[in-house]
């Protein structure tokens, strides 16, 4: 007599394979993000070890963490100068956190002159796309409307052309939307979302000034009261 139906079932393996994750796998994952060692782990463990993978496992997660912490208020932070081309390019710029802690620490000193090396590399002129001034914004719209309008295309194509445009508007003047420009796969959001999973504060740019030797004017930008969390 063969052996029962209940016997080959028991037989059957239930549980689910775990990656063999080694320990140097997790260090070169940290090294490359800056992430804490238990996030670097478990993003090896759910991408089945895959490097890429991992990475943007964590991105995600510090964008989920990111938007969770983005009402709480930030009172604390630092300011950082940055100056750039043998003195022909100067940036001043303050980004605020939760604590005086947090803004102590190596990985927030490292955030803020990134993002003031940034500034002087890519002269955005707001930080976020709420901070774009209405009369800026229309009189962007109205020189892609008048471009496409030449094209002798129907109106509602004209209307998508510009709406396509207007996004890369966002992306070439607003400092939050633009690639960072030590890591062009990630904008700035990104890279403060991946500060504000790690060290579990809200992180926030409040206001830069840049200035160019020769330049008749200089950006100053400063975020809009209105998208700042209230202290209560």
């Amino acid at each position: 007599m063969g052996p029962c139906k209940f016997e080959n079932e028991n037989n059957m393996s239930t549980s689910t394979t775990t990656p063999n994750i080694s320990a140097a796998q997790v260090k070169e994952l940290r090294d490359k993000t800056g992430a804490p060692m238990g996030d670097c782990k478990q993003a090896l463990v759910a991408t089945a070890g895959d490097h890429e993978k991992a990475i943007d496992w964590l991105r995600k997660k510090g964008v989920a963490t990111a938007a969770k912490k983005s009402t709480r208020v930030t009172s604390e932070g630092s300011v950082a100068s940055y100056i750039h081309a043998g003195g022909k390019i100067g940036v001043l710029v303050e980004i605020n956190c939760e604590s005086d802690f947090v803004a102590r620490t190596d990985d927030f000193k490292e955030l803020i002159k990134d993002i003031a090396m940034h500034i002087a590399a890519s002269d955005p002129k707001f930080i976020r796309k709420e901070d774009v001034t209405p009369e800026a914004y229309e009189r962007e719209k109205d020189i892609y409307r008048a471009q496409a309008a030449q094209t002798g295309k129907p109106a509602n194509v004209i209307e998508k052309i510009v709406e396509g445009k207007m996004g890369k508007f966002y992306e070439e003047v607003c400092l939050y939307e633009q690639p960072f420009i030590k890591d062009q796969t990630i904008s700035i959001s990104q890279l403060i979302a991946s500060k504000i999973g790690k060290l579990g504060e809200n992180i926030s740019v409040r206001r830069f000034a840049r200035f160019k030797v020769g330049d008749a004017g200089w950006t100053i930008a400063q975020s809009n009261p209105k998208q700042e969390p209230k202290s209560e």
